[in-house]
């Protein structure tokens, strides 16, 4: 099934992309949520028209994020969590907790576009932060332990 996406939606594509999805998951999740539209020719013109009236500031925005990249450059961040005798974190190091440090470090960007290693035990990990469409970032995270 065919749809057109509303919003971004991850791991399915981005807003305006024409997707091929599972009719049930079309159907039954992304349409009803007001996620995605079907493709229809009718939906497919007025996508096509907004996506012409809107190019000029998608490529603002895109720039904006390509700013916001190099602002953040080559950043690692040390994020202190309790460990135990073996190495292994307790609990686990969450993607709120970039977002929060980021935010410290003035740099406000939404937990949901930041993407983590799985982090068990201490040490230098890295992060993936979605900022645009075709810009994502990378930073180090480096997992250190938690003083008493």
């Amino acid at each position: 099934m065919e749809i057109i996406l509303i919003t971004d939606i991850a791991g399915v594509g981005y807003k305006n992309d024409i997707v091929t999805v599972k009719a049930g998951y079309g159907r039954n999740y992304l349409i009803p949520q007001g996620y995605a539209l079907l493709a229809n020719p009718s939906n497919r013109k007025i996508v096509t028209e907004n996506v012409r009236q809107a190019a000029h500031k998608a490529e603002k925005l895109k720039k904006d994020a390509e700013d916001i990249a190099a602002a953040i450059g080559d950043l690692t961040i040390d994020i202190k969590t309790v460990v135990g005798e073996s190495g292994r974190i307790f609990g686990r190091v969450t993607n709120t907790q970039v977002a929060d440090i980021l935010k410290a470090k003035g740099f406000n960007i939404d937990r949901k576009k930041i993407t983590l290693d799985d982090v068990k035990s201490i040490g230098t990990y890295s992060a993936t932060i979605d900022l645009h469409k075709e810009v994502k970032h990378k930073i180090a995270l480096n997992v250190i332990a938690q003083e008493d």
